[in-house]
């Protein structure tokens, strides 16, 4: 019986355990990072998706992405609304394998290896396309 009672004292404290509240995870923009959690995520709340994304991949899964340079916010909450995971997501350049040129105020970002090419983020956006002519009867 005493057996039963300290296993039982025992799951209460793991699912009352505290937060794991002031977690800083450092990720390089447009690289990924995962996340195991404690318990079963129910909602996950992203600050500024701007800045990162969250990719459920099951319920104790998550995958944080950096989507733009800056800092946020990420929390979880399980099923009934408790905070499982929070933490500060800070979204930094990437270590290597890339160059920054600045022109003036204009920044290329580009992606190196054996040469290097301009990423996605510094493509020149595509012009829209030009609208039909209205038609008259």
């Amino acid at each position: 019986m005493r057996r039963l009672l300290i296993a039982a004292a025992l799951a209460v404290a793991a699912i009352a355990t505290p937060v794991l509240a002031g977690n800083q995870t450092s990720v390089a923009i447009d690289h990924t990072t995962r996340i195991n959690l404690r318990a079963a995520a129910g909602s996950v709340i992203v600050g500024n998706p701007a800045i990162a994304d969250v990719t459920v991949v099951d319920e104790r899964t998550l995958f944080l992405s950096g989507r733009g340079y800056g800092v946020t916010e990420v929390t979880v909450l399980d099923p009934l609304g408790r905070t499982i995971w929070s933490g500060e997501v800070v979204v930094t350049a990437p270590t290597q394998g890339a160059v920054s040129v600045y022109r003036g105020s204009q920044v290329t970002e580009m992606a190196c290896a054996q040469s290097c090419a301009t990423t996605v983020r510094s493509a020149p956006a595509r012009p829209a396309a030009p609208a039909a002519a209205p038609t008259t009867p």
